[in-house]
């Protein structure tokens, strides 16, 4: 479903302090942004921020920062911020090329990619979020042996995904190709997007994949 529009939701972005626009910009890594050194995790496509707030909450002492880059959905995630929110996370406008940019290297110790958009046509596949040129991104800010987290309705891009991680030399510790009928389901904390697929009956393909050092 296309998101309307709103009058001055750019605005309201800038002016939330749970927000962090334009980091590129700012003259500094975000790994300072908590003032601690607990571990870092990032949800690249965070929507409208259930499971960010969620893992957060059930998490506090990991930092969080949930990244989007359409400035409407942006909008929709901070406008649901309420004061029980929990400290320990950020959305970010930006989107995932400037993880380098914005991150020391090897700071990151999980990469979530929750029902990325699946870039159906085979000439936008370079814009799939599993694609080699972003996994060499995710290697470069991960630390040793850090991990991408990914769940997916969709079975192509989830075999492409498994093809891309194989070949750039990623150790696969998870697959399932049914995420609510399985061992792993225990635990999971579920988007809005698979709260609305389970309910259709969609099966949920997720895996975990190792960044190997070297």
């Amino acid at each position: 479903m296309r998101l309307r529009y709103v009058p001055g939701q750019y605005q309201y972005l800038k002016k939330c302090e749970k927000v962090i626009m334009y980091p590129e910009k700012l003259g500094y890594k975000l790994n300072h942004m908590f003032n601690n050194n607990n571990p870092i995790h990032v949800e690249i496509g965070c929507g409208k921020g259930k499971f960010l707030r969620e893992i957060a909450i059930n998490n506090p002492d990991i930092n969080y920062f949930g990244f989007e880059k359409d400035v409407k959905v942006a909008y929709r995630c901070a406008k649901n911020i309420t004061e029980d929110d929990p400290p320990n996370y950020f959305i970010v406008y930006a989107n995932a090329e400037s993880l380098k940019e914005i991150f020391e290297e090897g700071s990151i110790e999980r990469i979530y990619l929750n029902f990325s958009d699946p870039w159906p046509k085979a000439s936008h596949h370079k814009r799939r979020l599993t694609h080699k040129k972003f996994l060499d991104i995710y290697k470069a800010v991960l630390t040793d042996n850090g991990e991408i987290h990914m769940k997916t309705d969709n079975n192509d891009l989830f075999e492409f995904s498994i093809e891309q991680l194989e070949e750039d030399n990623w150790e696969l510790l998870m697959v399932t190709r049914d995420l609510h009928n399985s061992i792993y389901k225990e635990g999971n904390i579920m988007t809005l997007y698979e709260e609305k697929f389970v309910k259709e009956g969609k099966k949920i393909n997720k895996l975990v994949a190792k960044r190997k050092n070297g």
